[in-house]
């Protein structure tokens, strides 16, 4: 008996699709018929995503990087269709081709099933080519549509806040709407976003989808013209609500407007002035620390260990497909492996230290700069004299100059201590640490901390399950 994947994709816009569950029947169906085991750890399911590229698809990318693994882990990938598989010809082309002619695993649609000669893969190409054509009709006719409907005022999304959608209108939302007019108000008499915001959250009002306000909330919300009677919309919608480009389409709603347009006018000028006076938005550190955040890496490719599930780490590489190797694990057990491991080195003192760039190495470095400039001078005064140019005393003058330059320069070059001193004195600073690190009372955040500030990085050998530490100076 053949071992097999199967991987099961629905989309949110094709209402002809069988559910995941139904696909999974078919799929285990026809594998009992053709002699296929489907294990369960080889079951890969993405859930509302296009099938327009592989980007957004995880469980894709992971089934793709698990077959890399040698030995082959299954003979074939079970599709219910191939428009499951990609309804994009490039990415279908390249992953089959990888798949049956590299690794030697088949990808079978269980109800266009084919076989090998000439007329099948005539066949498979003019499916995957109707797949595209589907795909890119489907869409092109969505977003005609959608356009219509804004040019003749209709709403195409939900009601923003301050609104609500009845019978394909936006309607005023009478507790909600002055809420709408506070905030134009607050943020013209000198409230910034910030504060309009945790006024909101400390009067307990909630956006729409019942989350606290933010910054980006509140300026969502002071952009948006659909307070003025408009419709906006984007056909090619980017991820950034806030941004208006040449595909951008406002029309006169409708519906009642909540603001004035003078107001809001006023109110764009004043939006335009703030973010002309700051600099582009950087995102806060993340506080969500774990011990060996950003310190782990993979064996096999050199990615980070990133947090996969609440108390496990993964491959980064391999959770996108890229790398060949799971390097699944448990964080507690990795934790303890590497406060042990570190615990023994220093210790033991086995191990090098990593010279980091320092005010010792930079000055050395700007020195040896000139000391080569020096020694090109050296050359061609050489060359000065082989030519002619020079005579013998001119040569000797030139030469005893340069030469004195690049003794001066020499005994100017910062003199560091020796190795065994620096490793001596790093395992008194750091030993300590250890007991830090074993102290379950002290947050994971400040020992992460404590980590980076010693630890240059970690590897990981998920085979045979040993790990390196590599500290620094």
């Amino acid at each position: 008996m053949k071992l097999a994947a199967a991987y099961i994709r629905v989309s949110t816009d094709d209402q002809i699709e069988l559910s995941p569950d139904s696909q999974l029947k078919q799929i285990r169906d026809y594998a009992k018929k053709h002699d296929f085991l489907v294990p369960d750890e080889y079951l890969f399911i993405d859930e509302g995503i296009s099938g327009k590229n592989t980007t957004k698809r995880i469980q894709f990318n992971q089934m793709i990087g698990i077959a890399k693994t040698k030995p082959k882990p299954f003979d074939a990938i079970l599709l219910w269709k191939f428009s499951r598989f990609a309804r994009n010809r490039e990415d279908s082309v390249v992953y089959k081709s990888m798949l049956r002619k590299q690794l030697g695993i088949d990808v079978i649609s269980i109800t266009e099933n084919l076989g090998d000669d000439k007329m099948s893969i005539l066949i498979e190409a003019l499916i995957e080519a109707m797949d595209e054509y589907y795909s890119i009709n489907l869409a092109e006719e969505v977003r005609r549509g959608m356009t219509e409907k804004v040019q003749r005022g209709k709403p195409v999304s939900i009601a923003p806040f301050g609104y609500q959608n009845m019978k394909q209108e936006f309607v005023i939302d009478k507790e909600y709407a002055p809420i709408v007019q506070m905030i134009f108000s607050d943020f013209l008499n000198g409230m910034g976003y910030r504060q309009i915001a945790t006024k909101l959250n400390t009067m307990g009002i909630t956006t729409r989808m019942g989350n606290h306000f933010e910054n980006r909330t509140i300026q969502y919300i002071l952009t948006n013209p659909v307070y003025t009677g408009k419709i906006r919309w984007n056909a090619h919608e980017t991820n950034n609500r806030l941004k208006q480009g040449e595909n951008t389409i406002i029309s006169n709603g409708t519906h009642e407007p909540i603001i004035d347009s003078d107001i809001f006018e006023q109110v764009q000028k004043k939006v335009h002035q703030i973010r002309s006076k700051h600099v582009k938005y950087r995102r806060e550190p993340s506080q969500d620390a774990y011990l060996l955040k950003g310190l782990v890496r993979c064996s096999s490719c050199g990615n980070t260990l990133t947090r996969s599930i609440k108390t496990s780490l993964q491959c980064n590489g391999y959770a996108k497909g890229h790398c060949s190797v799971s390097h699944f694990v448990a964080m507690h057990r990795l934790n303890s492996m590497a406060i042990s491991l570190i615990e023994l080195l220093l210790t033991t003192g086995e191990f090098e230290l990593i010279h980091r760039d320092t005010e010792y190495t930079q000055q050395r470095d700007i020195i040896e700069k000139q000391i080569k400039q020096e020694q090109r001078k050296l050359e061609k005064i050489k060359e000065a004299y082989y030519a002619g140019a020079d005579s013998v005393e001119e040569y000797t003058q030139n030469k005893k100059r340069v030469l004195q330059t690049i003794e001066h320069l020499t005994s100017q070059l910062p003199t560091t201590k020796d190795n065994q001193q620096l490793k001596k004195e790093f395992i008194q600073k750091h030993l300590e640490s250890v007991k830090t690190l074993k102290n379950e009372m002290i947050d994971e955040q400040f020992k992460n901390a404590l980590l980076l500030s010693f630890v240059d990085h970690m590897v990981y050998n998920k085979t045979t399950e040993q790990m390196e530490v590599f500290f620094y100076q």
